[in-house]
């Protein structure tokens, strides 16, 4: 059983920077995966990026490739998303998601554990 706690979203103006964190407790594996996802009002939950906890391995949505950065700490066993660049179409509320796979995978079947979600606003 793995417990997720998202923190750090907010209002913020378009072409600004935001990081969103999530704190992970319970049992984790060294194949498990931890990903970020958002849904915006009316649309399908969607994928955002994904690391692994064990390696440095990481994989992203195209839509944020070069302007979003998944880490982890594990030491205090936090993932983070460090969003730059925002765009009014990245408003959303966000959600950090734990699977386990021994592939960096952006469906949404593939992970079973999820927290309650961050909302994040971006303004024109």
């Amino acid at each position: 059983q793995v417990q997720l706690v998202e923190s750090g979203g907010g209002l913020v103006e378009a072409g600004g920077s935001l990081r969103l964190s999530c704190a992970a407790s319970g049992r984790t594996f060294s194949n498990t995966v931890l990903g970020w996802f958002r849904q915006a009002p009316g649309k399908e939950r969607e994928f955002v990026a994904a690391i692994r906890w064990s390696v440095r391995s990481t994989y992203y949505a195209d839509s944020v490739k070069g302007r979003f950065t998944i880490s982890r700490d594990n030491g205090k066993n936090t993932v983070y998303l460090q969003m730059n660049s925002l765009k009014p179409e990245d408003t959303a509320v966000y959600y950090c998601a734990a699977g386990v796979s021994w592939v960096l995978t952006g469906a949404v079947s593939e992970y079973d554990y999820w927290g309650q979600g961050t909302q994040v606003t971006v303004s024109s």
